[in-house]
């Protein structure tokens, strides 16, 4: 077996999914990309975790004052009923009740999202892998509010041995087999473009034929 983290691969079994922030007043200063595009990432993220039945953990800081709820667009898609934890730090993971749930799904590979990417997906990430965790961060599932902070909060990332991604790139490592019953409705919840566009033709052909 692989003997270094870079060489072991996500699996159903191993990962789990870290939602950190996706708040309204957040969402509100981010400039590094389109609010379109990274609310689509990360709601895309989160059907998809759903459909591997991967677990999920979702966090948010003062949402009751400062930062406010939750995207409306993330709270449609997550399973009804879901427990979001509302705390005070800054480092999620210096919340006794995120790190107790995050360690009780029993994963080692961390997937963190989170809005700031230098701040919010990045430092608890960071913990994580210093208690001995796999932690990735799912870039494009994240945003911040300038080019320099995220470039920077990347270099940190990289510094500190956090894997970097996007959030197709694990969710179909995750899936692993295209001949898994769960692939078209994986794919499906990634939407990603291209892959609409093959499935369109694809139905085309087979109507003709």
């Amino acid at each position: 077996m692989p003997d270094s983290k870079f060489q072991q691969f996500l699996t159903r079994e191993n990962a789990a999914v870290v939602l950190v922030d996706h708040q309204v007043g957040l969402y509100s200063g981010v400039r590094d990309t389109g609010l379109l595009e990274l609310k689509h990432n990360v709601v895309s993220l989160a059907r998809a975790a759903q459909v591997l039945r991967l677990p999920t953990v979702v966090t948010t800081t003062a949402a009751d004052s400062m930062w406010g709820p939750l995207i409306p667009e993330l709270t449609k898609v997550l399973p009804q009923g879901t427990d979001v934890i509302d705390r005070s730090t800054v480092n999620a993971w210096h919340d006794s009740r995120v790190h107790d749930r995050i360690k009780a799904t029993g994963r080692k590979k961390l997937i963190f999202t989170g809005i700031s990417l230098e701040v919010c997906a990045a430092l608890p990430a960071i913990a994580a892998a210093a208690e001995g965790y796999d932690s990735y961060v799912a870039v494009d599932a994240s945003g911040t509010f300038s080019d320099t902070k995220r470039e920077t909060g990347i270099v940190r990332l990289q510094q500190a041995g956090v894997i970097v991604s996007d959030y197709a790139t694990l969710m179909v490592e995750i899936l692993a087999d295209n001949a898994a019953p769960e692939a078209g409705e994986t794919y499906e919840a990634l939407d990603m473009a291209f892959a609409v566009l093959v499935g369109q033709i694809s139905a085309a052909y087979s109507r003709q034929s």
